[in-house]
């Protein structure tokens, strides 16, 4: 078994420790809001103050932050976990940060440290059930010795040299905010042509978009988002999305209309709402209040499987 730091307990981060905490990995976390490391150090592990102590004599330490920002922040801010890195140490960060932003944190290591990057496709069910989907940039060497703790998480995909895992995250979610904005303006088209709602799904179920009709059809029909991936992170997302392909002179037009449809939910109050918020959106109507949150229930309304994000 492993000794790991597991910095940031939010809704993905706290599922995901504490799977590794019962596989009997010996685990240290962090957390900026101390209060939310207590459940697990009821469970056994032990809380660092600060997140260069969430390092001490461990193997691997794990990253999960919401943004670009809290990652620079953690590793290299006041009492940042960066420098206290020794060499031989492994930095796997599972945030969506982008790949520009983990290779410039990678060459800002201590020497013989190393930084992984192994984003996950899922939500809080997959994280709780241990059924991430995680898409991991490492050299081979590193893979294999990463590979053994993360397929605790889920299923472990290597897409390639460092940076790499971070990249293909950023594909990932492309196509996911696409998807709920084409659902989104089919609807809003339909409803302009006097069709009737349910038939529509009914209909785009069959299509490419499928998927994401099966999994979102329940918040859509009722109104109501609780989050299961929060738009503002949906947010985010695509514009690590856009601004990768515009350092790269790639002209992604879809993607920045997909983009703005996101902008503009979160600035009308959407914002941590479940990503689906957005069909509301597109078609003029405020989302409806949420009464329960399905962070931690594994299944949409009716059964339906959730889409990972």
């Amino acid at each position: 078994m492993a000794k790991i730091g597991f910095l940031g307990l939010g809704e993905m981060g706290t599922p995901m420790a504490g799977r590794l905490l019962k596989a009997g990995h010996e685990l240290t976390v962090w957390n900026r809001s101390a209060e939310k490391a207590a459940p697990l150090a009821k469970e056994g592990a032990a809380v660092a103050a600060t997140p260069a102590k969430a390092s001490a004599r461990a193997d691997v330490v794990i990253t999960m932050l919401a943004t670009p920002d809290a990652f620079e922040q953690v590793l290299f801010g006041v009492e940042g976990l960066a420098a206290a890195l020794s060499p031989g140490q492994i930095l796997i960060d599972m945030s969506t940060v982008g790949p520009d932003e983990v290779r410039s944190a990678a060459s800002r290591l201590p020497e013989g440290a190393s930084l992984v990057d192994a984003p996950v496709r899922g939500s809080v069910p997959q994280a709780t059930s241990g059924k991430l989907d995680i898409f991991v940039g490492a050299t081979d060497s590193d893979y294999e010795r990463v590979r053994p703790i993360l397929e605790v998480l889920g299923a472990v995909r290597h897409a390639g040299g460092p940076g790499s895992g971070a990249a293909m995250k950023l594909v990932a979610n492309l196509v996911l905010g696409a998807a709920i904005v084409t659902l989104g303006e089919a609807l809003s088209l339909g409803e302009s042509l006097e069709l009737n709602r349910g038939i529509m799904l009914d209909v785009l179920a069959g299509s490419p978009i499928g998927p994401i009709v099966a999994a979102k059809r329940g918040n859509v029909e009722s109104g109501q988002f609780p989050p299961s991936f929060k738009l503002r992170h949906a947010e985010k997302d695509l514009r690590l999305v856009t601004e990768a392909a515009a350092a790269r002179g790639r002209d992604l037009k879809q993607a920045l209309a997909n983009r703005a449809w996101f902008d503009e939910a979160a600035e009308r109050g959407a914002a941590d709402l479940d990503f689906s918020a957005v069909v509301a959106t597109i078609g003029g109507k405020p989302p409806g209040p949420t009464r329960k949150s399905t962070e931690n229930r594994p299944q949409e309304p009716h059964g339906r499987k959730e889409l990972r994000p």
